[in-house]
């Protein structure tokens, strides 16, 4: 299948089959006891192997329509070998990343016609989303773009703090305001200081809080407002930062954001940690939401941007 036949770039490749190396000999050490002593994919294969992918995180609507596809074919084909149960999971999974994602995107690239392009992020705290801003603006200076981030998650000191952190460490500016200082201003203020510095990319950071939506909501919505007296369509991507290694508490969070904000990308993190990989299928899937980015380490340039075709291949080879 052409879909399979990439060339990977080799040391990117070899990041991305390590981080995943927990989530694939999980799923597989499952898989291979799901069809143990079995030469046929009957109905109690198609049972066990539903509880595999429930239990590896894809999440239960999104396992229905893999099996209901399998199921598919199953009756297509009058007998169908366990041991071409690999390859045809593995064809229904790209399939399914296909409807969602892009998918051939190797490089930290923006639009050429969108300057400054502005990138809001949201996400619970302790899902790596300060981290994930930092490293971010690292791969975005090494593609030669001048880089502003904006510290509005004003609520801790600590947020502020970190982000600080960040664009020490990759020599990019930031703009910032004090503890309890109102959010929208400091979205304003570094909008307006990366026009006039002519800059190409601008990540601003937000709270982390969902105890109560319609707060979530009102202040999202007030940030993008005051943006857009700087820049009129900012933000260019509303980004949601995932803790991948959550689970299904991911989709959780995956649920409350997209309907406080709209969100137009994720980045799922922490992947390197955990046997959850498989929460990338089912969010990408459910949410109708690319998959921008993924990490799978904690190195500075372990977050990768994400691509379908060798996703699926580190998570099948």
């Amino acid at each position: 299948m052409s879909f399979f036949k990439k060339i990977f770039s080799s040391e990117k490749k070899e990041t991305l089959d390590k981080g995943l190396e927990k989530t694939k000999s999980s799923f597989f050490d499952k898989l291979s006891k799901a069809v143990a002593g079995k030469s046929k994919v009957d109905d109690e294969v198609l049972d066990n192997l539903e509880e595999v992918l429930v239990t590896s995180d894809v999440g239960v609507e999104t396992t229905l329509k893999i099996i209901e596809r399998i199921e598919e074919r199953v009756s297509k084909d009058k007998y169908l070998g366990t041991e071409e149960l690999n390859q045809i999971l593995r064809e229904e999974i790209a399939g399914l990343l296909s409807e969602t994602n892009v998918g051939e995107e190797s490089e930290f690239a923006i639009p050429k016609d969108k300057k400054p392009y502005v990138i809001m992020v949201v996400g619970v705290n302790g899902v790596g989303k300060t981290t994930t801003i930092g490293k971010l603006a690292s791969q975005f200076k090494k593609q030669g773009l001048k880089v502003v981030l904006g510290a509005a998650d004003t609520f801790r000191a600590a947020a502020i703090d970190q982000l600080q952190v960040w664009a020490d460490r990759v020599e990019v500016p930031i703009v910032k305001q004090n503890m309890g200082s109102d959010p929208a201003s400091v979205a304003f203020d570094t909008l307006k200081s990366a026009v006039s510095h002519n800059a190409e990319v601008v990540i601003i950071d937000t709270a982390g809080r969902l105890h109560n939506k319609v707060n979530l909501m009102n202040e999202l919505t007030k940030v993008k407002r005051v943006m857009q007296k700087v820049i009129p369509d900012a933000p260019h991507d509303v980004l949601l930062v995932l803790d991948g290694s959550t689970g299904q508490n991911a989709f959780e969070q995956a649920k409350q954001f997209t309907a406080a904000t709209e969100v137009t990308s994720l980045a799922v993190t922490k992947l390197d940690g955990t046997a959850k990989g498989g929460v990338v299928i089912g969010i990408s899937d459910q949410f109708k939401i690319p998959v921008k980015y993924i990490g799978v380490g904690e190195g500075i340039d372990d977050l990768q941007v994400f691509n379908k075709y060798e996703f699926v291949d580190s998570f099948f080879k």
